[in-house]
């Protein structure tokens, strides 16, 4: 089987799914993710997240998302029981602190304002050094409490860590939930606040994120062939930027947000073309008799990386943009398919086949070392966190797609899941700014 028709064959799975009997009606609203932590990192940074005082006024705990957030990345490990607020003006109770190993305290406040907003304040502490390291204000609507809660995880992030943290970002996937019932969602990166983008009686793939977060690229079957859109998140409308003769998939957005590559089969074997983000100017990236798919850019716009049969079994390959010969980027396994390229573009993970079964793995593009990321199984669609110090992917528990997380070193998991149907075609987009 070639690396075109696996793929398609194995996306066409999504519609035989639900086939063999689960016609579970889709609900009004689609269910929040259930985030499941699986396994933690090693030498995590002991923090102390104290409850936000006058936090019952509010309708979100924003020390439990703060928490949460800081935990799943593997980086922290949180320390203490807190029995109540402390005041927000206090100076911390050092002693205590250290008694419980805490190396970090975070402490915060919330009020309701006049028009119904709400004032957010946050501080930082070292505890080893005694002193505050950070503090911020915000005055939030009621409808972003949750993600300035995510902005505030992300200043501990960098201020402790000295990284840039993404919490403050979205995951969009594909839901099934019966033969004819798929959607795209949209949420936080903690899985919470699902809002649905699209509903469709047709399979759904390929989501890819614009560098601005405001759209997303996809490929349904909507039209009885895969043809590819352009989807504004605000706004809800869409267009169809590539409908020619055969298959239409894989879209990629360039770092510039002005350019797709996708993956088109209309004038013989499919190949990777390139076009304006309106659909304009459509032009041939690679050449051959080759079947060449799943396209992405590198951070830098310099490279696009696809994965081809041109050597026999699918691999990776990478092509500058400004044109030249493919060159062959994954090494040591007789099949590999969908790249993703880490936010620096350091790394590059990518699915791996031995037997019958698929594997996460990711390389170092300096050194080429390999390492495996998740066990044997159906594991499909990596994509990167914004820092890159995360990636999720699609995977299959008890039968069921759910999404994985996992950290870019292998140490901390977390599982996503909902209550029924399955979910797949992960894809992490950008900061919230």
């Amino acid at each position: 089987m070639n690396a075109q028709e696996y793929l398609f064959k194995r996306r066409l799975l999504l519609k035989a799914v639900g086939l063999a009997g689960m016609a579970v009606a889709m609900p009004a609203a689609y269910a929040q993710l259930q985030v499941d932590i699986l396994g933690v990192g090693a030498n995590q940074f002991p923090i102390s997240v104290e409850p936000f005082a006058n936090n019952s006024e509010a309708p979100e705990d924003m020390a439990k998302i703060v928490g949460g957030d800081l935990m799943r990345s593997g980086v922290f490990r949180l320390v203490g029981e807190h029995s109540g607020a402390p005041s927000f003006d206090a100076t911390p109770n050092w002693k205590e602190l250290n008694s419980i190993g805490a190396q970090a305290e975070v402490v915060g406040e919330i009020k309701k304002t006049p028009d119904g907003r709400y004032e957010i304040k946050y501080k930082l502490f070292d505890v080893v050094k005694k002193q505050e390291i950070d503090q911020a204000s915000f005055l939030s609507p009621v409808e972003d409490l949750r993600l300035y809660a995510h902005k505030i995880a992300d200043r501990i992030y960098e201020r402790i860590s000295g990284e840039k943290g993404d919490f403050a970002s979205r995951i969009a996937y594909v839901t099934q939930n019966g033969p004819k019932s798929f959607g795209i969602m949209v949420a936080d990166s903690d899985g919470h606040n699902a809002q649905t983008a699209l509903r469709s009686r047709e399979p759904i793939i390929s989501i890819t994120w614009s560098p601005d977060g405001r759209q997303i690229a996809y490929t349904t079957f909507e039209t009885g062939k895969p043809t590819v859109w352009v989807h504004d998140l605000s706004t809800g409308k869409r267009r169809q930027v590539a409908a020619f003769k055969g298959n239409n998939s894989a879209p990629a957005f360039s770092p510039d947000g002005d350019t797709l590559a996708v993956a088109l089969s209309k004038d013989g074997p499919t190949k990777i073309y390139l076009m304006d983000v309106n659909g304009q100017n459509v032009r041939r990236f690679t050449s051959g008799d080759s079947i060449d798919t799943e396209p992405v850019f590198s951070p830098d716009g310099q490279y696009i990386y696809f994965t081809s049969d041109r050597g026999g079994n699918p691999q990776i390959y990478r092509q500058a943009v400004s044109g030249g010969s493919p060159q062959r980027v994954s090494f040591g396994n007789a099949y590999a398919i969908s790249p993703a390229i880490s936010p620096k573009g350091d790394l590059i993970a990518y699915i791996v086949r031995s037997g019958g079964a698929f594997q996460l793995v990711q390389q170092d593009l300096a050194t080429g070392n390999l390492i495996a990321l998740s066990q044997l199984g159906k594991n499909e669609s990596p994509s990167y966190s914004p820092n890159g110090n995360m990636i999720i992917f699609a995977t299959d528990t008890g039968g069921k797609g759910v999404l994985s997380t996992i950290s870019s070193d292998g140490s901390a998991r977390t599982r996503l899941s909902v209550g029924a149907g399955d979910i797949r075609e992960p894809a992490w987009g950008p900061v919230i700014r």
